[in-house]
């Protein structure tokens, strides 16, 4: 039976619902960062109780594969978009929707969340102005650094073979530029996606890891770009191909109820043998199996978790009611301004006393309808929505 695949250059009701649980999730996690075991936030009351160890757990099993999903939603629509724009036109929209509020975030969000730290700056005699244009990083806006790079490289490809058809073209006749476009057009028909060719899909991207953190481990920081996990830059670059191809070729109506259940099943009972594996090729004599190991536990759970959920909300919760629309309409705005709002909440309920659970329940329950309230006033002001 021959399945007609939707073509995702318009927005995907499951896959904008997807989206907003995602965006739900980063909140989540960096709700968990402050009040958890591991105190890596802007504002932190470290907790190492039962309750703040369970949030490090949280953290640490989400880091798993929730940023790579991001990553692969995002490429689902790109191939569309540079279609309708062309390379040029494409490459200087994702410079204005990404870039300005990378630069937006730096020049205020980012010194704005620092500046609990700037009374010791100032007293080692630095003056205010060096501290706002140098202090802190691009925070959780690294996503939308590796993802405007990604999006440019697309562009580039995109428009190397596009010269290269049109010389090809020009050599040979009308025919081979006329092969090009039919082949650069989204898929009318669904290409079947096996089990095998995404276990395949795990085992490449499994050995791609494991060979990139013999350079870059577990743990690595990059400073100069405020990258917080570059040991996961292959998921996330694999994956962003992945939502490439699988824009172009039906794989999101591909993908079938079973392969989507059993992918969940798998991704669920694999975060446990995940995390202890992690725990294992963390070991200072830790060698190449234990880190193929660990990258495959860990991609295990990544590639089923993003599609089992893809399916899941394909049938599922692909309807979208107002508040879902007005929801993902928000979304990136809440990305690029929760940092803001979740500190701001934090500082306000630090004189609670309340085990780090309840005050990581607090936290979210408070700062999620108020981040997308900001976002909506946001949006409100003439320009903004343009790049938000």
């Amino acid at each position: 039976m021959t399945t007609i695949a939707a073509r995702p250059t318009t927005r995907l009701g499951y896959v904008d619902n997807l989206r907003i649980l995602l965006t739900v999730l980063v909140l989540a996690h960096h709700c968990a960062l402050t009040y958890g075991a591991l105190p890596i936030w802007y504002w932190t009351e470290p907790s190492e109780s039962l309750s703040g160890l369970a949030l490090m757990v949280f953290v640490i099993a989400n880091q798993l594969w929730f940023m790579g999903s991001f990553f692969l939603l995002s490429g689902l629509f790109v191939p569309g978009s540079a279609d309708r724009k062309g390379p040029g036109a494409f490459a200087r929209d994702r410079i204005v929707r990404l870039g300005v509020p990378l630069v937006a975030f730096w020049l205020v969000a980012r010194p704005v969340l620092s500046l609990p730290g700037w009374p010791e700056r100032r007293a080692a005699g630095e003056s205010f102005l060096h501290f706002w244009f140098s202090v802190g990083d691009p925070g959780p806006m690294w996503f939308v650094e590796v993802l405007l790079v990604l999006s440019l490289a697309y562009a580039a490809f995109r428009a190397l073979r596009a010269r290269s058809a049109a010389r090809r073209g020009a050599l040979v006749g009308p025919e081979v530029a006329a092969d090009v476009a039919a082949d650069a057009a989204p898929a009318l028909v669904a290409q079947p996606l096996s089990f095998r060719a995404i276990a395949g899909f795990v085992a490449v991207l499994t050995v791609v890891t494991a060979l990139w953190r013999l350079a870059v481990p577990m743990g690595t920081y990059w400073v100069g770009v405020g990258l917080p996990s570059p040991a996961y830059l292959p998921q996330y670059v694999l994956l962003f191909v992945a939502g490439l191809l699988a824009a172009r070729r039906g794989w999101l109506t591909a993908l079938t109820a079973r392969q989507g259940r059993v992918a969940l099943i798998v991704a669920l009972v694999g975060v446990a043998p995940a995390l202890g594996l992690s725990a294992l090729a963390s070991a200072p004599d830790a060698g190449i199996l234990a880190l193929l190991g660990q990258s495959l536990a860990e991609n295990v759970v990544a590639i089923g978790a993003v599609v089992g959920l893809l399916v899941l909300f394909r049938e599922r919760f692909s309807g979208q009611p107002a508040w879902a629309r007005f929801a993902a309409q928000h979304s990136f705005a809440v990305y690029v301004i929760h940092p803001l709002v979740l500190v701001g909440v934090a500082v306000l309920l630090s004189p609670l006393v309340a085990p780090a659970g309840v005050k990581f329940l607090v936290l979210l329950a408070l700062s999620v309808p108020l981040c997308w309230g900001v976002a909506y006033l946001l949006r409100r002001i003439p320009g903004v929505a343009r790049v938000l």
